[in-house]
């Protein structure tokens, strides 16, 4: 899976909000680190205290609609310029897609975290601050970004869990995959980089997503990190092609 490295410099940002996040994980328990300051230092489970089902760790490709399925998943918000957007387009097509979120823009925005809810869409945990070189790192930090992001996506959300875990940049790793799994989330790839992320144009975007669609039905767009507008428009073309293709609209298998 392809490593966006264009995207580290705004999730150097990201990263240092999180920082206070990865300190207090490292020096405790990292189902005790909050962003902010820590209200309860008891240990607890990063989200609900309902029983969680594990689910497969392998990850996911496929959609839950069979061979004309089609998966649209969005990355790294939610962001209070573009996720509103993205969520009308999605809305006037009628399509529900997967929202993997950064835990600390879910801790920040969480009213549209519960718009996207309410809407019918799902959530997918992307880690706390975006880390693309996670594979590169420990277990306690591994869990520490997954298990904490979790928790703020779950409170964001109001008590909603993500269904999902997808790597920054693709960087799983077995023990992090495992991990995901044995909370709920299946690991999600992708099939199809838009490379929307790069802004290569609108005509670019979809250009790319109709030429690569034969690799799957997972497509990956991006509704934060800077200016979204291509991917909006992008959006707003793609959906109605694949409608009259003879595509449905789905979400990952489980």
């Amino acid at each position: 899976m392809a490593r966006h490295g264009s995207k580290r410099g705004w999730y150097g940002k990201v990263a240092a909000a999180a920082l206070g996040v990865t300190v207090l994980a490292a020096g405790a328990s990292v189902w005790t680190a909050q962003a902010g300051a820590v209200q309860d230092s008891s240990p607890r489970p990063a989200a609900s205290a309902k029983p969680v089902k594990p689910v497969a760790v392998t990850i996911a490709h496929s959609s839950d609609k069979g061979a004309s399925g089609v998966n649209i998943t969005i990355d790294d918000g939610p962001d209070p310029v573009w996720t509103p957007q993205v969520l009308d387009v999605l809305r006037e097509y009628g399509v529900k897609a997967t929202f993997c979120m950064v835990g600390t823009q879910a801790q920040a925005h969480p009213d549209l975290v519960k718009k996207v809810v309410a809407a019918g869409h799902r959530l997918c945990d992307h880690s706390v601050s975006h880390d693309t070189t996670m594979d590169t790192k420990s277990q306690a930090y591994q869990s520490q970004q997954i298990l904490d992001a979790e928790r703020m996506i779950t409170k964001a959300s109001g008590g909603v869990r993500p269904m999902y875990y997808r790597a920054p940049g693709g960087a799983f790793t077995p023990y992090s995959r495992k991990l995901a799994a044995s909370r709920g989330m299946r690991p999600l790839g992708w099939n199809v980089d838009s490379k929307d992320f790069e802004r290569p144009g609108t005509d670019s975007v979809v250009a790319t997503v109709e030429r690569e669609l034969p690799n799957g039905p997972t497509l990956l767009f991006h509704d934060a990190g800077g200016d979204r507008s291509q991917t909006v428009e992008a959006l707003r073309r793609i959906l109605p092609r694949l409608k009259e293709q003879g595509h449905t609209f789905g979400f990952p298998v489980r």
